[in-house]
């Protein structure tokens, strides 16, 4: 990583361990045989934060909690940092998200982020409540166990890509970090705010990764049953597997990666980026409801349609949905930031719990509740008899909650109420 301090050892001592936290620069116990990365490119009070975060590396986790030993005063407890900031720093994250926008203006690489927040999720199981044996959205992807499973085939790019904002942004989490770019891809495509949430944490080691075949095949023999199995697994349901289908709107089909797709199209043979590949659409960089127009009508050989994308206007559940989103672009849009939301949270762990925005409010917050007394005049409410008093003459006037009356009426039901009110003040006296 670039801009980076090296930290020398550590001593088995108190004031040894504080020296080396206040001063960054000592190397870690030579047993790790790794070492710590803290950015100083972004601004002093995103590096303030990484030194009170240290705990959203995964690899200062794995040393400070793992290598040193516990009867040690070098030893540091998990207690002092799960309690101290959220996996993520907030304005890393914000800072993350600009390189993000010029990274994609680029590299015209949306779909491949897309695709990567995608399948970092995508392998949530809800039948599994323990974490993060359930898989989802916790940044396992960036190992090589799960990195060269089938479907994850040429996502390495994406990591690539990647690298340099993760080394630049160590406050932030990879499990975040996927996300955000994902989400980020979609909107600067011309796609929906997604309205996402953050602070994922992220596992820590290759033992903790999904097994293969969580994720969806292209081809299946039974293309339909195959979606409701893999995404009903996740949680979702019909509306939410065809929204989610509508992302390839943006993107290509590689055959050396995916086995699907032409070598090259009229579409994709000049780019933008790396040329080749089978698009779903013409303009593959413009997030739409361009898919499902095109595989409905079916018009051009130089457009793919997968055995998975014609089902969702041949299975009479899906085309409900199919049919909705070629037709109606702003419930496609609608529909597809929920749903993309969701999946974004499958399976992850947050720190602080609830989660928190990078827009406005925090994720999850509650509107305020209506509290009667705030807004009191601090005058006694009409006793029950009175109200039937009001009702009975409103309605002998010809009133009703269906049928309100003309506004001359309302200064007679003021004086009539008048009236009984003096009445009541005079009959109470007596």
């Amino acid at each position: 990583m670039s801009d980076c301090l090296s930290m020398a050892s550590l001593t088995t001592t108190a004031a040894a361990a504080a020296a080396a936290a206040a001063t960054t620069s000592r190397l870690l116990p030579s047993s790790s045989l790794s070492r710590l990365s803290l950015s100083s490119s972004s601004s002093s009070s995103s590096s303030s934060s990484s030194l009170k975060c240290l705990r959203s590396s995964p690899l200062v986790s794995h040393l400070f909690l793992r290598d040193l030993p516990r009867g040690s005063s070098a030893y540091v407890s998990k207690s002092r940092f799960s309690t101290k900031c959220a996996a993520s720093d907030p304005a890393q994250l914000k800072s993350a998200r600009e390189d993000i926008k010029e990274l994609l203006k680029t590299k015209f690489c949306h779909p491949i982020m897309v695709r990567l927040g995608w399948h970092d999720a995508g392998t949530y199981n809800k039948n599994i409540e323990e974490w993060p044996q359930r898989g989802g959205a916790n940044g396992s992807l960036r190992f090589d166990v799960e990195l060269k499973h089938g479907a994850n085939a040429g996502l390495v790019n994406a990591l690539n890509l990647l690298k340099p904002i993760k080394d630049k942004y160590s406050g932030v989490t990879y499990a975040d970090l996927f996300q955000l770019a994902s989400a980020t891809a979609i909107e600067e495509a011309g796609g929906p705010k997604i309205p996402m949430k953050y602070g994922r944490v992220d596992v820590t080691e290759p033992e903790q990764c999904p097994e293969e075949g969580r994720l969806p095949d292209a081809g299946p023999p039974s293309p339909a049953q195959h979606l409701r199995d893999v995404f009903y697994r996740m949680g979702l349901n019909d509306k939410e597997i065809v929204a989610l289908s509508g992302a390839h709107t943006l993107g290509r089909s590689r055959p050396d990666r995916s086995g699907w797709g032409k070598p090259e199209t009229k579409y994709t043979k000049d780019g933008p980026g790396a040329p080749g590949g089978q698009s779903w659409t013409a303009q593959w960089l413009k997030f739409d409801n361009s898919y499902f127009k095109d595989i409905k009508e079916r018009r051009d050989e130089d457009l793919l349609v997968l055995p998975t994308d014609a089902a969702l206007f041949e299975d009479p559940s899906f085309k409900v949905y199919a049919e909705k989103y070629a037709a109606d672009p702003e419930a496609f849009f609608k529909d597809y930031a929920e749903a993309h939301a969701k999946l974004s949270n499958l399976g992850a762990k947050f720190d602080p719990a609830e989660g928190f925005s990078l827009d406005g409010s925090p994720a999850g917050a509650a509107p305020e509740k209506f509290v009667a007394a705030k807004y009191s005049s601090g005058k006694k409410e009409l006793s029950d008899s009175m109200r039937q008093k009001i009702r009975a003459e409103y309605e002998g006037f010809g009133g009703s909650p269906n049928n309100p009356l003309p506004t001359n009426y309302f200064l007679n039901i003021m004086i009539v109420v008048a009236v009984l009110a003096v009445l009541t003040y005079l009959t109470g006296n007596y």
